[in-house]
């Protein structure tokens, strides 16, 4: 499966953004889709993930409760909608589809895509 992350750009603190990962192949379902995020001179850190179906969600204690992702097995697509957004959510933000369970772990996630810049100022 091939991923292209869209969707980031500038946003003032307290804002929102929807990120979108366009997958493509047969199988998108099958897939569980992950958020990660790299800030500058940081490690990459994982935001979510959502299962094939839908059917379960996990979040970093960071996000919780501010981004929502989710995804339209149709069209392909999944989504990270984030809210409240603070200075310290900037980063470049990737998806990643791997195979179940949904974990954490990026080693875990065998596509990515190619990263969409997020720039939150204070």
């Amino acid at each position: 499966v091939q991923l292209q992350a869209s969707g980031g750009g500038l946003v003032q603190a307290g804002g929102s953004l929807r990120l979108s990962c366009a997958a493509s192949g047969r199988t998108f379902s099958r897939y569980v889709l992950g958020w990660f995020r790299q800030a500058p001179e940081k490690e990459r850190e994982f935001v979510g993930a959502i299962g094939g179906i839908a059917d379960r969600t996990d979040y970093a204690d960071s996000v919780k409760g501010r981004f929502t992702i989710s995804r339209e097995n149709a069209k392909k697509m999944a989504y990270l909608q984030m809210n409240s957004l603070k200075p310290e959510d900037t980063a470049v933000y990737y998806c990643a589809a791997g195979y179940l369970p949904i974990t954490r772990s990026s080693d875990e996630y065998n596509y990515w895509g190619q990263g969409t810049q997020v720039t939150v100022s204070s």
